[in-house]
């Protein structure tokens, strides 16, 4: 190879994974996406009835073991049999950026 070639490979593997970021969704408008600000409220804390938790400043590593709980079926009280024909349809990805996105909001 030349010794230009280098440079271009190198660059568009760059612009590739650039490309990959630019492209999925940040927490914020997963949120809204994927309707959660509908029951959790669009500060999540104000939720859509008093039984529906504030899930606003909730820690990203709890958050996401809830929403994958519900998901898979492992976790069904409450309200979650309600919230896991909407998690089915949420990437593991969509899931972490939801958890963490919701771990920065004031609760």
């Amino acid at each position: 190879m030349k010794p230009g070639w280098m440079s271009v490979i190198l660059s568009g593997a760059a612009l590739g994974f650039a490309s990959a970021g630019v492209a999925r969704a940040d927490g914020a408008t997963l949120y809204v996406q994927k309707t959660c600000a509908t029951c959790h409220g669009k500060d999540g804390r104000s939720p859509l009835l008093p039984e529906y938790p504030k899930i606003a400043g909730q820690n990203a590593r709890y958050a996401e073991t809830q929403m994958l709980d519900i998901r898979s079926g492992a976790r069904a009280n409450g309200s979650s049999a309600s919230m896991q024909g909407i998690m089915v349809l949420v990437s593991e990805a969509d899931i972490r950026e939801l958890a963490e996105y919701l771990a920065t909001l004031p609760p």
